[in-house]
């Protein structure tokens, strides 16, 4: 039964009446033409992947032959004229490089002197070739008959002296019969050969049409850098005076390219710009010079070396970039150990692969970048590997607060940890502490030397935010002289580095608010991981770093994890930039973890203070037992170093007899073991605890 199509009418009357009349529809639908038909067909066929891809081959092959052509007979004018001793000079003039003209004219003038004496020895060539053809067949004739007659003599046989001379005609006519022979074949696989040739060349310089290429080399999958290359993506750059100064060349634009160096997962090369292009102009073209690359524009890198009017190209292999490097030293070695003020932290390496190793003797230490980039990794690192040297106090303030910094507990003498207004207090009192402690240390006789004292704060923006006010209505947070946070780190990077009393700040997405401007450029090692803005960048490692072609904001936000651009004179930065690229070792928390007690093992234990309190009255015998920490027993001088570290204020100021006094009093009397004075825990805590306990008597009595 064949389906009806059904219409609708509507009656046009006041009073509309629908009618419905049923169409029978055509039992067959009307055949497709043929022509139709055959040209759908001949679409498909045309349209076809193999199709296209066959094609494209023919054309290949093809112009590989007229390629290798165009090749073969540029290679041959060059040879046989001046022309290319006439480029090197127009590409010596437009690089301003005279002294290299005058050379490349002087070799020139030499080749067409002794060119033309090559043309005027062939005015006298015949002449003298004839006489040394007739000279040379008579000694010849002369010399077979000697031959000949040395024989006939052996032989006793007269008709032995033309026997050499007829040996010699016949061999003549041999080959005169084998060249009859060849000469046909030759003739004609001769054309044949000539083709193959010249497609050998044009196939090998990939001498044709991209639309023809295969689409692996259309790509620039795995294309490796040639001078060819380097100068086609400068000439196709949109800079015009750049443009015009290479088509001058002609091809040997190449002039302007030193020696193309394998550096680390890529390559190098020093670009010496024409007169009248800037660097600037090549350095804020970075994506389509890597775009004409075939590369990504993470994966080129420009820099400004010392030369004038040069710049610095790092070309990435395709992807190499993406793969993650090994592991810290830190992990590997358990036998590594820091040294603060001749070492240096095994922090990552560079773009060419090299170690790059941190001095971090007497400076301060600013890490910047957006949320989630490796921040606390990379600036956790340079901890870890100070902590394995014992003689290096930390005091930290983590303000993120989700443990990243919980190794260092039992590590660090102080240990904030918390994102809250209230830890932006204490870590504020910290910095205070550590301001104290420096101007003790610069009251000192000159000359005395005074252990490290890093001061670590994460996530320091939160402090410079924070919006509470002391009783005396001063912000705790804030850029002005009158906000605490901002004054202590202000302080501390005025002098503390000449008395080993350092400041290390991590922070994130900066702003002029969150991250003042006399902050950031009062450290010495200023790193940054990916940023947003060139402004960001600028904030981050100031303006010689960005103008010298350092360039955060261009690294890839979640791709370029834990990749840092530093500046900074503590680690070895390549001559002529003011910055370096790092791609920083990854160290996990529970790799932290493991560092931390190696640190640990190190010392003779730490005493961590979680809580800063400030004009409460101290309790001697309490806190000597918490300086005491679970240790049994405790030299007397590094129990009045703990005490100090508790509280400078209150111990500072103590001496041995102090300490005496009090555990005298207490019946917990220091004692010698092993020949040294010490204090003993379990003395202490039962001298504390019999107190306690009279004086709860007394009350209930």
């Amino acid at each position: 039964m064949s389906d009806n199509v059904v219409h609708l009418h509507k009656n046009t009357d006041p009073a509309p009446v629908t009618t419905l009349t049923v169409v029978p529809e055509p039992a067959t639908a009307k055949p497709v033409p043929l022509w139709i038909r055959s040209g759908r067909a001949v679409h498909t066929a045309v349209t076809h992947d193999v199709t296209k891809a066959s094609a494209r081959a023919m054309a290949r092959h093809t112009l590989f032959v007229a390629g290798g052509a165009r090749i073969a007979a540029k290679r041959t004018w060059d040879g046989r004229t001046a022309s290319r001793y006439e480029r090197m000079i127009r590409a010596a003039e437009a690089a301003g490089n005279h002294e290299l003209a005058a050379e490349w004219e002087e070799r020139g003038q030499h080749f067409r002197r002794e060119r033309h004496q090559r043309r005027m020895d062939l005015i006298t060539s015949p002449v003298d070739a004839a006489k040394g053809v007739a000279v040379g067949a008579g000694m010849s004739v002369g010399s077979l008959i000697a031959l000949g007659v040395v024989m006939a003599v052996a032989t006793k046989d007269a008709s032995d002296v033309l026997t050499p001379l007829m040996a010699t005609v016949d061999f003549i006519n041999l080959l005169i019969t084998i060249v009859q022979v060849v000469w046909g074949p030759a003739v004609t696989l001769g054309p044949f050969l000539a083709l193959l040739a010249l497609w050998a060349v044009g196939k090998h310089q990939q001498a044709a049409p991209a639309w023809a290429l295969p689409d692996n080399v259309r790509n620039g999958e795995g294309e490796p850098i040639t001078p060819s290359i380097v100068v086609k993506a400068l000439r196709d750059l949109g800079v015009a005076p750049l443009r015009t100064a290479i088509k001058d060349m002609g091809d040997a634009g190449a002039g302007m390219l030193g020696p193309i160096r394998i550096a680390g997962c890529g390559v190098e090369v020093d670009v010496t710009l024409p007169s009248g292009v800037s660097t600037i102009e090549v350095q804020k073209r970075r994506r389509k010079l890597a775009e004409n690359l075939t590369r990504h524009e993470h994966e080129v890198f420009i820099t400004i070396p010392q030369a004038a009017r040069t710049v610095r190209l790092w070309v990435a292999d395709s992807g190499a970039l993406d793969e993650p490097i090994g592991p810290s030293p830190l992990v590997t070695d358990e036998t590594l150990k820091a040294d603060y003020a001749k070492g240096r932290a095994p922090w990552g390496q560079d773009l060419r692969g090299d170690a790059a190793a941190l001095s971090v003797y007497q400076r301060h230490l600013l890490i910047t970048g957006l949320s989630n980039q490796g921040k606390t990794a990379a600036l956790r690192a340079l901890a870890l590997w100070v902590a394995l040297d014992r003689s290096v106090e930390f005091w930290v303030g983590d303000l993120k607060g989700v443990g990243d910094w919980a190794m260092f507990e039992g590590l660090a003498t102080r240990f904030i940890q918390g994102p809250t207004d209230d830890h932006v207090i204490q870590v504020t009192m910290m910095l205070e502490d550590a301001v104290e402690e420096m101007n003790r240390r610069l009251m000192a006789p000159p000359g005395t030397q005074f252990p490290a004292l890093i001061v670590n704060v994460d996530e320091a923006q939160v402090a410079f935010m924070c919006p509470v006010k002391d009783e005396e209505g001063r912000f705790y947070g804030g850029s002005k002289a009158t906000s605490r946070y901002f004054m202590a780190a202000r302080k501390l990077h005025n002098q503390g580095r000449a008395v080993n009393v350092l400041l290390w700040q991590g922070t994130q997405d900066p702003t002029d608010q969150n991250l003042p401007k006399l902050v950031r450029e009062g450290a010495h090692t200023r790193a940054s991981l990916a940023l947003g803005t060139e402004s960001q960048s600028r904030m981050a490692l100031g303006d010689k770093a960005v103008n010298g072609g350092a360039a955060p904001h261009l690294l890839r936000p979640g791709l370029d994890k834990g990749t840092l651009v530093v500046a900074s004179d503590g680690i070895k930065v390549p001559a002529g930039q003011s910055s370096i690229t790092v791609r920083t070792h990854y160290i996990s928390t529970e790799e932290a973890h493991v560092i931390a007690d190696r640190a640990k093992a190190l010392r003779d234990g730490v005493t961590t203070l979680t809580v800063i309190e400030r004009g409460q009255e101290r309790d001697p015998l309490a806190d000597i037992l918490a300086a005491l920490g679970d240790t049994p027993r405790v030299r007397t001088k590094d129990v009045l170093k703990r005490l100090a570290t508790l509280n400078e204020k209150a111990y500072g100021g103590w001496s041995f007899l102090d300490l005496k006094r009090v555990l005298d009093d207490a019946g917990a009397e220091p004692h010698k073991s092993d020949g040294v004075m010490v204090v003993s825990r379990d003395r202490v805590a039962q001298a504390l605890a019999n107190r306690d306990g009279d004086g709860s008597a007394s009350a209930d009595g």
